[in-house]
């Protein structure tokens, strides 16, 4: 089955039916039956399936002849609340895709070649990114995981349950080699340049923190002013310190979601919570970012008399792929792929945190747009990302045939 055809069955899935974005939740009903179809797709070109404990999909291609420790592509299938359709589902299709166009064209790799699913990447369930990759690495605890709940509460070990899923240490990728993930870019980069496909010379370090505000609940009416604890404008503030901070530096910082208690719209709140997405070019610079906008945010707080408390949820350290290899799966005949770095986490950073050899393929995002429903690649560049991942994959797995 082609490109085309596999895109369009999962157009429909989890697509919302106000304002076009995708609710692909992780163990959500949309994002079950999107493994679904993977484990469909697998069993109808007779691919080996393996799983782990906790839902991490792995589908083998071992021709005979093929041996050692194998090549591995592949993303994942859950999303953002609202969000575009390529990110992660773009490179599981591109990966069924390379493989069928590496046996259509009669080659046998020398090592198996494997395509992946990853479970909760996006972190936006249980508030850890990368969470599959994480327990596939040996990266999560059980007992890290174990208090992990979503926002209704639910814990994770429940969900999992739910699906006959849990958390028995994962051997999946004891086997891997080389991990090859294709991804939608995520910024207008290759747009600026012109070019269809690039690789990922590294991720930016990142994290998620948690800023507690707290205050004195109050009438809204009766309440004068100047007698308020009123940790919404201690957040106000320290949302306005997160973004001129990252504006100066040239970093990101995003207040991205909020909760506030009682929620009532004629009382002064006790509590603010809201959680900062902080990333930056170095580790040394993210500490900055972080320590500059708590430093002002508890200065306004001494000023409004309220509390701020700070907690860091996660944090993925700064990955830098291995330069022979990017330069390896740059170098194509019809000219060299242009090397980016990317803002964005990844599986694929997971996994080279822990030694496997790691490269990423971006294919154009013309709006520049990700995880809204803008997000957008042509076609025309996706069939060009499935050739490069095609020809990469046999490059590091080799060939006999």
């Amino acid at each position: 089955m082609g490109w085309e055809q596999m895109w369009r069955d999962l157009a429909p899935v989890g697509l919302a039916a106000v304002g076009g974005g995708y609710r692909r939740e992780g163990f959500g009903t949309a994002e079950r039956e999107l493994q679904a179809w993977f484990l469909e797709e697998a069993r109808n070109r007779g691919l080996e399936i393996e799983q782990d404990a906790i839902g991490n999909t792995v589908a083998w291609w071992r021709p005979d002849g093929a041996t050692g420790r194998g090549v591995l592509t592949g993303s994942h299938l859950d999303s953002v609340p609202d969000g575009g359709a390529f990110d992660g589902p773009l490179g599981v299709v591109s990966a069924f895709a390379a493989l069928d166009l590496i046996r259509e064209n009669g080659t046998l790799p020398a090592r198996p070649l494997g395509i992946a699913v990853f479970v909760e990447e996006e972190g936006s369930r249980f508030g850890l990114p990368c969470l599959g990759s994480r327990w596939a690495v040996g990266a999560l605890d059980e007992g890290a995981a174990t208090v992990l709940r979503d926002r209704a509460g639910t814990g994770l070990v429940d969900v999992l349950d739910q699906h006959g899923l849990g958390l028995a240490p994962s051997t999946l990728l004891d086997d891997v080699a080389v991990f090859v993930e294709l991804h939608v870019e995520q910024g207008r980069e290759l747009a600026l340049l012109d070019a269809p496909v690039g690789v990922a010379s590294g991720i930016w370090p990142h994290g998620r923190y948690r800023f507690d505000f707290t205050g004195q609940a109050n009438h809204a009416g009766t309440t004068a002013m100047d007698e308020r604890h009123d940790p919404m404008l201690t957040f106000a503030m320290t949302a306005l310190a997160a973004n001129k901070q990252a504006r100066l530096g040239g970093q990101r910082a995003t207040f991205g979601r909020v909760e506030l208690e009682p929620g009532s719209t004629n009382a002064v709140p006790r509590q603010v919570r809201a959680w900062l997405d902080a990333r930056a070019a170095t580790e040394e610079a993210l500490a900055d970012l972080v320590d500059a906008v708590l430093r002002q945010g508890r200065e306004r707080a001494a000023r409004d008399g309220t509390v701020l408390e700070l907690t860091t949820e996660s944090h993925s350290g700064l990955v830098q792929f291995d330069p022979d290899l990017v330069q390896r799966v740059a170098a194509r005949p019809t000219g060299r792929l242009p090397v980016l770095a990317t803002q964005a986490g990844h599986d694929a950073g997971v996994l080279a945190s822990v030694g496997i050899a790691t490269a990423m393929l971006f294919v154009r995002n013309p709006t520049g747009i990700s995880h809204a429903p803008e997000e957008f690649a042509e076609t025309a560049d996706a069939l060009v990302g499935v050739e490069t991942l095609a020809q990469t994959l046999l490059a590091m797995a080799g060939t006999h045939r």
